[in-house]
């Protein structure tokens, strides 16, 4: 039989995370204290599991992941497989390009978030916490957090982007089984967000607003951790497992990937597929090439400047050196909300700065998104989240101009979640257009 899955055995999950910091073509540029205002790097580490921060500062090229957590990560399922999308391209009339997708919406609230979830909720619990706070867009790192902190027995609180919760309500009623507290950002319960909705109380929130209240309210709550879901060196590290595995399984395959295509708002997901594949280009070990998937609304890669800037819109974090559209940015909603952010992780805006990560954007109305998307639903079977759906439409868009110019070439998209919660958003697209 013609094997289009390529999967790994419990025993073949890797058992140490891959740290690009190392390997990278100069070292990156440290997180800096604004020039006034109280320290940020104190406030973080007020507010933030200590081994997080550890790992955050970590020049260790492999850091072992705990026995523990590998038991975690093998409960929500991992390994992930790896699939040849062979009807995809029979559909395109590919004849000389090969897909590939990795199957990230596995997980058990679906998308990648869950890799870094768990690993933040053990160590929260490790070091005495019992609440872990957090923000979200889309409500896949919200539904992420939430199991984990119900698998480690701790409470959640989740400060959810307005214009998502009110659309999104399939994926709020997940949380709340979970036990979370969820509230609509901006919202009543910190400082930041009254001050906000003094200003505009029909403001729609933003990520970097959802990350203000969720540091605040941290601040305020004795005994509570602000677990972030991207954007920061932490979160790009345990994601590594993504491209870890990958890396494997395209050996069974006996092929190799041309090309990763991944979508990007912070980078969380692209930053898992894609680094232990970078780290090996560094090391010319291997060739390959990269491609970011973003909406027009947060371009912040092709239309972002590379120089330091806050995470956050109330301005609580430290300042980092990113390419960044400007912390206060207003961006309108769109239905891949999880690529909504002003800014790309360090790490990723590193590897753009030495043109070794390229992007690409995409119209605000997200037409072709979904179409790109339900192209996929009907060949290969699967309804994928909105925001993977950008990462679908870069990745057939390169196969088609590969196919067009008489090109071999094999590329492989990260899939990063399913979109079971997001059928509204497909009925508006597609059936009622």
């Amino acid at each position: 039989m013609d094997k289009n899955q390529f999967q790994l055995s419990v025993d073949e999950l890797p058992t140490k995370w891959y740290n690009i910091i190392p390997d990278l073509p100069e070292p990156l540029p440290p997180p800096k204290e604004p020039e006034t205002g109280p320290s940020r790097m104190e406030y973080l580490a007020k507010t933030m599991t200590g081994e997080c921060l550890k790992q955050e500062m970590s020049t260790e090229k492999w850091i072992p992941i705990p026995e523990e957590i590998r038991e975690l990560y093998i409960q929500a399922g991992r390994p992930r497989p790896l699939y040849r999308a062979k009807r995809l391209e029979k559909k395109l009339g590919l004849k000389k390009v090969r897909l590939y997708y990795k199957r990230e919406d596995l997980s058990p609230t679906g998308s990648h978030k869950v890799n870094t979830a768990l690993v933040q909720a053990y160590y929260a619990a490790k070091e005495g916490k019992d609440t872990l706070v957090t923000e979200t867009g889309a409500g896949q790192w919200g539904s992420a957090l939430s199991y984990a902190a119900k698998l480690m027995d701790l409470n959640c609180v989740v400060f959810w982007v307005k214009s998502v919760y009110d659309w999104k309500v399939d994926r709020r009623t997940l949380m709340k089984l979970l036990g979370a507290k969820v509230y609509s950002s901006p919202s009543k319960e910190t400082k930041t967000g009254r001050e906000i909705l003094a200003k505009n109380p029909t403001d729609p929130g933003s990520l970097g607003i959802a990350v203000s209240e969720g540091l605040e309210y941290t601040d305020t709550h004795e005994g509570s951790v602000y677990c972030l879901g991207s954007v920061l060196n932490h979160v790009l590290l345990h994601q590594s497992i993504i491209g870890l595995e990958t890396i494997k399984q395209f050996e069974i395959a006996e092929d190799k990937p041309d090309l990763i295509v991944g979508c990007l708002g912070g980078g969380s997901n692209f930053g898992g597929i894609a680094l232990p594949f970078a780290g090996e280009v560094l090391n010319k070990k291997r060739e390959c090439e990269f491609l970011a998937s973003q909406s027009e609304v947060a371009p912040n890669l092709t239309k972002g400047e590379y120089r330091y800037d806050f995470g956050d819109v109330g301005e609580h974090t430290p300042l980092l050196k990113m390419y960044t559209l400007g912390h206060k940015t207003e961006m309108m909603p769109i239905k891949a909300d999880g690529l909504r952010y002003h800014a790309a992780a360090p790490l990723i805006s590193s590897l753009r700065h030495h043109n070794i990560v390229k992007a690409v954007t995409y119209p605000k109305d997200e037409k072709t998104i979904f179409q790109a998307a339900t192209m996929f639903l009907q060949s290969e079977g699967y309804l994928i989240a909105p925001e993977s759906s950008y990462a679908v439409r870069a990745g057939i868009d390169e196969a088609l101009k590969a196919e067009r110019a008489g090109d071999e070439k094999v590329i492989c998209m990260n899939i990063s979640g399913h979109g079971f919660l997001d059928l509204f958003a497909y009925k508006e697209k597609m059936l009622e257009a």
